[in-house]
């Protein structure tokens, strides 16, 4: 996923994508309605543009258009992460990790993950 950048309606369209593909643009247009009202034509520009920029693939062999991601979620959240990191200031992850943790409802396995993962970079000191 080198260098692509996804806005907040472009996750929510490859949220989806990555949770079932192949999806058809009504279906993806229904599935979108609720949290965000756009219409046939916005769901479309958007998948238009996610395609232009390598995100997506576009299967035009049946009656109708197929959608599926060309980005692994991993490697998109990846970025994202190194992105945000990037514009904050990297000295207070101690911030960071204690708002995520705070506003989000972490599972036990999470917890033990993060844990995991913090354990481990100290071990590489």
């Amino acid at each position: 996923m080198n260098g692509i950048s996804l806005s907040d309606g472009e996750w929510k369209l490859m949220n989806l994508l990555w949770d079932e593909h192949p999806q058809a643009l009504g279906r993806l247009v229904e599935a979108m309605k609720p949290d965000t009202g756009w219409t046939k034509s916005t769901v479309n520009v958007m998948l238009k543009r996610l395609a232009e920029k390598g995100a997506v693939s576009v299967d035009e062999g049946g009656p109708r258009k197929l959608y599926s991601p060309l980005v692994k979620r991993d490697e998109a959240v990846r970025q994202e992460a190194i992105s945000t990191l990037k514009k904050i200031r990297m000295d207070r992850i101690g911030l960071l990790v204690s708002t995520m943790a705070k506003e989000t409802e972490l599972s036990r396995d999470e917890i033990d993950e993060l844990i995991s993962i913090l354990k481990e970079a100290k071990r590489d000191d």
